[in-house]
């Protein structure tokens, strides 16, 4: 994913595989034994999901259901190791009154609120972050702030790469302990990996998702797979991104993943908002996606779409994407 951060102008010039997010203050473990405990919504499928990182003028935290019909979970972002930012942290400044009033809200629209967690600025694996405090400390967080849930964003390229295992071990560790915390059924736990750590590649020795989905797959609601910044042409049609990738990435389209041992209907279809600012490539207009959609929907998939990020992406874009396989 690719976005500019609000809290630095010279993060705009930068270009990441990735999410983009900014460290702003110190995450601490809170208490939260005077949170009563609430089963979460979680939905079953199909998830239309919209990240959100970008600053609105006149808008704090999410923005008003109408904006963004269609779709059924939003992901606020950032919660980093360093603390909440971007949208993570404007959700903080509300008071808790109007987050209680935000989360009626959504919930009466079937829209479930979540924190995403690192991005493509945060590497904790590389940095040492211990993954089981880190865990606890963002499922803390969670609680404290009344969300339905978070998902793992984890772009540590560098981590993954190696092909050590590390990645991996401290992604099923993460996971496990987020489970510990955030029990399946009541909180959404979701995982945004790039499409191409679904692959049998040299360059990921120890299995990066392949590895993490075996280990702790029955753990992760679904995958917001990223189906974009992995190259100028992969992804770009509904051949290459349903069927047969190809280019700098073969066996990373949607069924080859699932034939690689991925549950099918995990595979969140990830996608930019706009041509240009949101991703460096993979983008397809929403017209045409509708029909890949549809294509998917046809061949026994029923997972949903994902976009990044509000507010270039919005109600009538997803309405677009869905009107062909999900109309409302």
């Amino acid at each position: 994913m690719f976005s500019v951060s609000w809290f630095s102008v010279l993060l705009s010039l930068l270009l990441f595989r990735g999410v983009l997010s900014a460290p702003t203050c110190e995450l601490k473990a809170r208490s939260v034994d005077a949170v009563p405990p609430s089963k979460r919504a979680v939905p079953s499928g199909p998830r239309f999901v919209i990240y959100s990182d970008k600053w609105v003028s006149g808008l704090t935290g999410p923005p008003p259901v109408s904006e963004i019909q269609g779709y059924n979970v939003f992901a606020l972002s950032f919660l980093l190791t360093s603390g909440p930012a971007d949208k993570a942290l404007e959700w903080t400044q509300l008071s808790a009154s109007d987050r209680s009033t935000v989360k009626s809200q959504y919930s009466s629209a079937g829209i479930s609120l979540i924190v995403s967690a690192f991005g493509s600025t945060d590497a904790p694996t590389s940095s040492g972050a211990n993954p089981t405090s880190t865990a606890n400390t963002m499922a803390a967080w969670v609680k404290e702030f009344d969300l339905d849930g978070i998902d793992v964003d984890y772009e540590d390229f560098n981590a993954m790469d190696k092909g050590d295992g590390s990645a991996e071990s401290w992604l099923a560790t993460f996971t496990q302990q987020l489970r510990t915390q955030l029990p399946q059924g009541q909180f959404i736990l979701s995982h945004a990996p790039v499409a191409p750590w679904f692959t049998v590649n040299n360059l990921f020795a120890a299995g990066a998702y392949l590895k993490v989905d075996q280990t702790v797959g029955s753990l992760i609601d679904w995958y917001n797979v990223q189906f974009y910044n992995q190259g100028t042409t992969e992804y770009t049609t509904c051949d290459n991104l349903l069927n047969t990738a190809g280019g700098d990435w073969p066996g990373s389209a949607l069924f080859e993943i699932a034939s690689a041992g991925v549950d099918l209907n995990k595979l969140v279809i990830g996608k930019p908002g706009l041509s240009a600012g949101d991703a460096n490539n993979g983008y397809i207009d929403p017209s045409t996606l509708a029909g890949c959609v549809e294509q998917a929907k046809s061949k026994g998939w029923d997972a949903g779409v994902m976009v990044w990020e509000f507010p270039d992406a919005a109600a009538s874009w997803i309405q677009t994407v869905r009107s062909q396989a999900f109309p409302e």
